[in-house]
């Protein structure tokens, strides 16, 4: 029987190949930790309750994060972690949430606020890119998308600062 990892190494990492979100300067990043947990003053045991992750945080250019991406069991649907992916996408504030099973793909878009039927590959980066910067009121503006992308460490030999 197939786990999680396993669905994901087997069958969600070679569809993101495929849709090009391993070709330079594109990425995306596995496991990706964005909480530590809630903090239980009163608990001395656990300290800490559970950290929050996304299986897949999809990134434009290489730092740009526009998507993530929940996978489950391959005996599961598809659709079945598309509400934590919501809760993920929310958190992270990206527009874009996928879940997946390895064999289907759900997408809900939140400019449209709408959910795809079942889809059989991911969406480029470039075509994501496209429909985040759109004519609609809720993207975001050409000019403003532009300074997104420059990277925030111009300087390589000196350190980051507040």
């Amino acid at each position: 029987m197939s786990n999680e990892p396993n669905t994901c190494r087997k069958y969600v990492e070679p569809k993101l190949r495929d849709a090009g979100w391993e070709q330079e300067p594109h990425d995306y990043t596995e496991q990706y930790y964005f909480t530590d947990g809630k903090i239980r003053p009163k608990n001395k045991r656990q300290p800490r309750g559970k950290s929050k992750f996304v299986d897949y945080l999809l990134l434009y250019n290489g730092e740009f994060p526009l998507a993530v991406v929940e996978a489950k069991r391959k005996r599961k649907t598809p659709d079945e972690g598309l509400e934590q992916a919501i809760d993920y996408a929310n958190l992270l504030g990206v527009k874009f949430a996928y879940s997946t099973n390895g064999q289907g793909i759900v997408e809900f878009d939140f400019i449209t606020g709408k959910q795809s039927d079942v889809m059989e590959s991911f969406p480029s980066p470039d075509e994501l890119w496209r429909r985040l910067t759109g004519e609609a009121k809720e993207q975001i503006r050409i000019d403003i998308a532009e300074k997104l992308l420059t990277p925030f460490y111009p300087i390589p030999d000196k350190p980051l600062r507040y």
